[in-house]
């Protein structure tokens, strides 16, 4: 008879027990890391375990291939020699530490004016960050920024609109709610009433909200990724529209012809997954990378 077999059966179910723990944390816990960190130094697997890290032109770390950067001066300007990404929401911009959303949908049209001597209290809406992204966008590339329910000066064409019958009836009374006084209103009049400037802090609660489509083409020039932010707020990648948008200025930067600098985002431009799936974008981050190295730009 042995020893554990004299045992109470109590002690028999602990031990065997800790025999389990002690054979799963040596092959998950041990064996199993090592193994799958061995199997990710092979040759073509190695990049992507190390986070897909980038190489600048100075031979230092730049980065990750994955993660988008901000191109951006000290004042927060863009740099007009590389590429720009999509907006991102993520912390103060691409943090991945923070990846986010913006959480805002197609209703958020009405700004939450700053009032005097408190910057911080304004809020922008989707529809205005929009607006002044894509008016932003084309000053800095020379193309037309406008786009519809936007107003020349970047910010939501959205009027409260007051009516005598509540919400419905005759106009008595027309804001232009994301324009603070004493910015001249987008248009004169609305429905025969004088339309005003908003004043912040005043309560237009009971207005209709009324967003004004104007005359501006339903085929923008800046486009859609180039004013939105991606769920993420890390995606590297843009489209090639807004890639294409972006050449003539990268190319006059660097001192390089268009036709080069296409050529080059060509290798840096990923197709469909599988042929079907999602849409040809291009690598920002990589594409920036590679002009670093081949055109670099002399910084005073």
């Amino acid at each position: 008879m042995t020893f554990l077999s004299r045992m109470p059966a109590w002690v028999g179910h602990h031990v065997a027990a800790i025999r389990v723990v002690i054979v799963l944390t040596l092959l998950v816990g041990l064996a199993y890391p090592l193994g799958m960190t061995a199997i990710a130094q092979i040759p073509g697997l190695r990049q992507s375990a190390q986070g897909s890290p980038l190489t600048g032109a100075d031979g230092k770390k730049a980065g990750s291939e994955l993660i988008g950067q901000s191109f951006l001066d000290k004042k927060g300007n863009p740099i007009p020699y590389y590429f720009q990404p999509r907006p991102s929401n993520a912390g103060t911009g691409y943090d991945a530490s923070a990846s986010a959303a913006g959480n805002l949908g197609p209703e958020s049209t009405v700004d939450v004016l700053p009032v005097k001597g408190q910057p911080d209290s304004g809020k922008q809406s989707l529809l205005t960050q929009v607006c002044a992204r894509s008016k932003a966008v084309g000053e800095l590339d020379h193309v037309d920024g406008s786009r519809p329910y936007c107003t020349a000066d970047g910010v939501g064409a959205v009027l409260g609109v007051f009516r005598d019958g509540g919400t419905t009836g005759k106009a008595t009374r027309a804001v232009s709610v994301n324009q603070a006084c004493p910015a001249k209103p987008f248009v004169a009049t609305y429905e025969g009433v004088t339309v005003e400037c908003a004043k912040p802090g005043e309560d237009y609660g009971k207005a209709v909200v009324t967003p004004i489509r104007g005359d501006a083409s339903a085929h923008p020039k800046v486009p859609a990724d180039a004013v939105t932010a991606s769920a993420s707020g890390l995606d590297p990648q843009i489209s090639p529209a807004y890639a294409e948008l972006q050449t003539p200025r990268v190319a006059r930067e660097r001192g390089m012809s268009e036709a080069a600098l296409r050529k080059l985002t060509d290798r840096y431009t990923s197709g469909r997954g599988l042929g079907i799936l999602g849409e040809p974008a291009v690598n920002v981050v990589q594409l920036n990378a590679a002009l670093d190295r081949t055109h670099p730009v002399k910084v005073a």
